[in-house]
């Protein structure tokens, strides 16, 4: 029986992972790794292994992944480039020394149809984390197999998307570097994600030898590409008033006091680079509607005014 890994495992998507992964095979094949392991006592009660790292206390990885067949690695929250491939590249580094046979990555749904170049900042991590993977791969591919699933933009993502649009506090005007045309975003609910990147863990560790996705990447993508503008129609029918996009320039988003330190990395204020994503949008990358999550889910996936409306309720 296949021993599974999931890090971190209690964060937003890495608790979807678990919660559906727990549905489909034993508590006891489970190995869950988070900064507060304290938060999976759930888990760890139906017999799951529970142990602490953290993505920035290099010293917590060793031997983290002791036991590990099939990891699941959820890439560092954050859209800094170099800290995020170092912490990243660590990670995997450690798991192969551990003995991991199969890495499944989270990567991000930039990137058109699976493309492996992109416009936007917060890809350029997922770019270099899949391209080491592969060359680690190609060098030995004896030594471990990996999966890069490239989760599509999540719908409960809009806020960052849409200068923090609030839906308990809404404005009238969305202000962003972006004219709200298309083409626009395959919006997909965060919890659909989860479930199937769990189905996809199961059945590689169920049958390794039957895996169809081998040394690939994958893109998960919600069931309808919506403008900007219609994204934004969206949030006026969930908030019952009108909103409308306005462009600015990236100078002015930058300057917007909304932000706050939501752009702020290791002290670092990111609000430019984050700009690049509507560039991005701009060009398509996030359009792409792929048949894959609809196929592994057994069922359509969830649109996003649906998602928005449960939210707002």
């Amino acid at each position: 029986m296949s021993k599974i890994g999931v890090f971190p495992a209690a964060g937003g998507l890495g608790s979807s992972i678990v919660n559906h992964l727990a549905k489909i095979v034993p508590a006891s094949q489970l190995i869950l790794i988070a900064r507060k392991p304290e938060n999976l006592n759930e888990f760890k009660q139906q017999g799951a292994t529970v142990r602490r790292a953290d993505y920035e206390d290099p010293s917590s990885l060793e031997g983290v992944f002791d036991g590990v067949d099939v990891l699941m690695l959820i890439s560092y929250a954050s859209f800094e480039i170099d800290f995020r491939v170092k912490v990243q590249r660590q990670a995997i580094d450690l798991a192969l020394r551990s003995g991991v046979r199969h890495i499944f990555y989270s990567s991000l749904g930039f990137g058109g149809d699976l493309e492996d170049h992109s416009v936007a900042h917060v890809m350029g991590a997922h770019l270099a984390t899949e391209k080491y993977l592969s060359e680690l791969q190609a060098r030995d591919s004896s030594a471990f197999t990996y999966t890069s699933i490239r989760e599509g933009l999540y719908s409960e993502s809009f806020p960052i998307y849409t200068s923090w649009f609030d839906p308990a506090d809404p404005v009238s005007e969305i202000t962003i570097p972006h004219d709200g045309s298309g083409p626009g975003v395959a919006w997909v609910k965060r919890d659909e994600l989860g479930e199937a990147t769990a189905k996809l863990i199961a059945s590689y560790a169920t049958d390794p030898a039957a895996f169809p996705h081998l040394n690939k990447n994958l893109l998960l993508s919600g069931p309808l590409e919506l403008s900007l503008n219609e994204t934004a129609d969206v949030l006026a029918k969930a908030v019952g008033r009108p909103v409308r996009i306005r462009e600015i320039s990236v100078d002015e988003y930058v300057k917007l006091p909304q932000h706050g330190d939501k752009h702020t990395y290791h002290g670092v204020d990111l609000a430019r680079e984050w700009a690049t994503a509507w560039e991005a949008i701009r060009r398509g990358e996030a359009a792409v509607v792929s048949p894959l999550l609809k196929e592994i889910l057994g069922r359509e996936p969830e649109s996003f005014e649906k998602t928005v409306s449960d939210l707002t309720r």
